[in-house]
């Protein structure tokens, strides 16, 4: 016997034709408590606070360079890159997340109507885009921002000025040590995500005859979509990706000493992320333009986070990798 679920409607708030939907409500309370969180994150003994307090140390054969002045950037300064990196998150989100879909999920269709791509309204995300794109958002801030020029680039002592620039090295530690406590609040979009995919009724599991099969009806009794009762996959991914993910993170940033290298904690969020979506897609319908990429059943939302789960080990091993 399928449980029998009235649908809540994808709207809101309707506010004289003004409709706000439940989708963009959780992007937001997603970016505003990630945005809290994690500031309160970097208040802790953590490589991003090198962002905010300027701090000189000397480590192995490498200087830190800053401005002379004092210690402590001005409220301004602080507030300043806190509201960057928040816009260039979202930015990064959006503009991420619209173009794998794109790429990943339905390019046959986009090259026929382009002008669909900019129409995200009408639907169309892809985590494993919005990631990337969140990826090249931090690494291109961590590489414009005063506040990183100031505290962050490690110098090799020497007197050829060559030698003075930043290594590539240095560059990407900077680009994670952002990533790294971002990688610690991310499951708390993804639990609003799946929520609001819920709610719209989007992303939902293959058909199941067992007791956790879910049908949607009308108020009048009458079944919406195709009637088959079919596993609550939105809500599955919700408690793997969003709710059971933040708790290992946190754990693994407040109980271990992986907040201290740079890396560490986004290749572990890359696995464990990677190994519940796979397993969340055993019970989600693919996507119909796609389907099983395979005879014996790989998703598309597999074959990425496969490839995730790998990229993520080598950031992991390249974070423990001994420096000689």
């Amino acid at each position: 016997m399928p449980i029998i679920i009235h649908p809540i409607s994808p709207v809101a708030i309707d506010l004289f034709g003004l409709q706000i939907r439940w989708y963009a409500i959780a992007y937001i309370a997603a970016f505003i408590i990630g945005y809290w969180l994690i500031k309160k994150l970097a208040q802790s003994n953590t490589p991003i606070q090198d962002f905010l307090t300027r701090k000189t140390s000397a480590q192995e054969n490498l200087v830190c360079h800053s401005r002379a002045g004092g210690n402590r950037p001005t409220g301004g300064q602080e507030k300043k890159f806190w509201d960057d990196l928040l816009a260039a998150v979202i930015l990064g989100v959006i503009i991420g997340g619209r173009m794998g879909y794109v790429l990943f999920y339905n390019l046959p269709f986009f090259i026929a109507h382009p002008l669909e791509i900019f129409m995200v309204w009408h639907g169309g995300m892809s985590f494993h885009g919005g990631l990337l794109g969140v990826i090249v958002a931090v690494f291109l801030f961590a590489k414009r921002t005063k506040i990183q020029k100031q505290s962050l680039e490690l110098r090799v002592k020497s007197s050829d000025k060559k030698q003075n620039a930043p290594t590539i090295r240095h560059r990407v530690q900077n680009a994670f040590s952002i990533l790294d406590p971002m990688a610690v609040v991310a499951p708390i979009g993804l639990f609003f995500g799946r929520i609001a995919n819920f709610i719209n009724m989007e992303v939902m599991g293959r058909a199941t005859d067992g007791p956790l099969g879910v049908v949607f009806v009308d108020t009048d009794g009458t079944p919406i979509g195709d009637a088959v009762a079919r596993y609550p996959s939105p809500l599955l991914e919700a408690g793997l990706e969003g709710v059971l993910l933040f708790l290992i993170m946190f754990a693994l940033w407040r109980w271990t000493r992986m907040g201290k290298r740079a890396g560490a904690l986004s290749g572990a969020f890359a696995m464990f992320y990677a190994v519940f979506r796979i397993i969340a897609e055993l019970f989600r319908q693919p996507d119909v333009q796609l389907g099983f990429l395979t005879g014996w059943g790989l998703t598309m939302g597999q074959l990425l986070s496969g490839i995730m789960f790998i990229a993520g080990a080598v950031v992991l091993a390249m974070a423990y990798r001994k420096r000689g």
